[in-house]
């Protein structure tokens, strides 16, 4: 996937625990776990927009693009649309 989450880091910068985060935004610590760690494969704008609101930062410092292997999805190993 060509999508990373910053969660981490931004969470690190503003001094928040992932407890805090979720308790605030109304996640539960194993999908706000899921998201911290890159495992996820979406997100509702609805959970990024409380995210933004409770670390006061913007979805870019969360949400970034890393360009990967430009030929993957012309091997076939693209995950779809």
């Amino acid at each position: 996937m060509s999508i990373k989450v910053n969660l981490d880091v931004v969470m690190a910068r503003r001094k928040m625990s992932s407890g805090e985060l979720s308790d605030r935004i109304g996640v539960t610590p194993a999908n706000l776990s899921i998201l911290k760690n890159n495992k996820a494969r979406a997100i509702r704008f609805s959970t990024l927009d409380e995210i933004c609101r409770a670390l006061r930062c913007q979805p870019g410092e969360i949400l970034e693009f890393e360009d990967g292997d430009k030929d993957a999805s012309r091997n076939g190993e693209s995950d779809g649309v």
